[in-house]
């Protein structure tokens, strides 16, 4: 698997991507839309910004992927919300929304994962370079007030 600085500099190589085109290339990958998840670190208590793929919507949350590319190790993403679920998330170039994230229960997985590695093969072959089961979050709205 990529080391961590690879991660970071694809990450960083895609926002250039987004700046540089005004945001007309870089918003969606492979059909998903990309969206801007920014978690608290679980140690630093830093904001943390990622670009990821939301392969599928539930209602309206975003549903997004723990996989790491098929690593055996959890995305640094994923173990800060796990531990700190509220969350920001940006969509197409818009302003942060207040979103808090939910890891799907058993349930939930087994019904959606269907969905996302039938539509998005990448994501199953993922699944099969590891032997962890590949968490999937869904990005909910915060209720507000």
């Amino acid at each position: 698997m990529p080391h961590d600085l690879v991660l970071k500099g694809m990450n960083a190589a895609h926002r250039v991507l987004i700046a540089v085109t005004g945001g007309r290339v870089g918003h969606d990958a492979m059909g998903m839309p990309v969206l801007e998840l920014t978690t608290t670190g679980r140690r630093s208590g830093e904001p943390r910004t990622v670009l990821l793929t939301a392969p599928l919507t539930e209602g309206d949350a975003y549903v997004v992927v723990a996989s790491r590319g098929g690593d055996d190790q959890h995305p640094a993403w994923f173990l800060n919300l796990r531990d700190r679920p509220d969350v920001e998330v940006a969509v197409k170039g818009g302003a942060r929304e207040p979103m808090h994230a939910r890891i799907a229960d058993p349930e939930t997985r087994a019904r959606l994962w269907p969905q996302i590695a039938g539509r998005y093969r990448n994501y199953a072959g993922y699944q099969r370079r590891t032997e962890r089961e590949i968490p999937l979050v869904l990005l909910e709205p915060r209720a507000t007030a």
